[in-house]
């Protein structure tokens, strides 16, 4: 059975495709949140006697707040996925080509051994293509989580400003 050493390259490139994507999409939802908060932070002043006075305003935004900051955790979430996997060395894991295969001529042979042999070449591909795919499948779920919260967040919004509406036309 003949192999092709590209199927396997196609696939970690499409791999790292999906781990910046995911990275954008957390990136985006953190941006809308920055952005919210700003708009709730120059608008402090004005939202200040309702903050003071209305419970339900008070609960509300603790509850924005809350789902705010775990949807932000699960951005961050993303961007540093904590995946624990034990493999062999590998030459195209990065931090095994920098200390598992001692200096560089040391490691430049082991390559030169490792790409000789298809067998073997094959079975560190299939373990960087596995290991990329655990760390793509958390930082999915992560965005997912992320996306979750920011639209919880985002009710928490829509229900704070329908209060602000209220208590500005229905006031004493």
């Amino acid at each position: 059975m003949i192999h092709d050493p590209n199927n396997y390259w196609e696939q970690l490139e499409r791999l790292e495709k999906l781990i910046r994507a995911s990275e954008f999409k957390a990136g985006i939802i953190f941006s809308f949140h920055s952005l919210i908060l700003g708009i709730f932070v120059d608008r402090l002043d004005e939202l200040e006697p309702l903050l003071l006075g209305s419970r339900i305003f008070i609960v509300l935004s603790i509850l924005w707040m809350l789902s705010v900051l775990i949807s932000v955790y699960h951005c961050f979430l993303c961007f540093k996925p904590q995946i624990e996997m034990k493999y062999t060395k590998n030459v195209f894991f990065f931090q095994d080509t920098v200390y598992a295969f001692g200096n560089i001529k040391e490691f430049a042979q082991k390559l030169i051994q490792v790409c000789s042999d298809e067998q073997e070449l094959f079975e560190q591909l299939s373990e960087q293509i596995h290991a990329e795919s655990k760390i793509i499948d958390q930082k999915f779920k992560s965005v997912h989580s992320a996306i979750k919260y920011f639209a919880i967040s985002f009710g928490f919004v829509i229900l704070m400003i329908a209060v602000w509406v209220v208590e500005l036309f229905f006031q004493d």
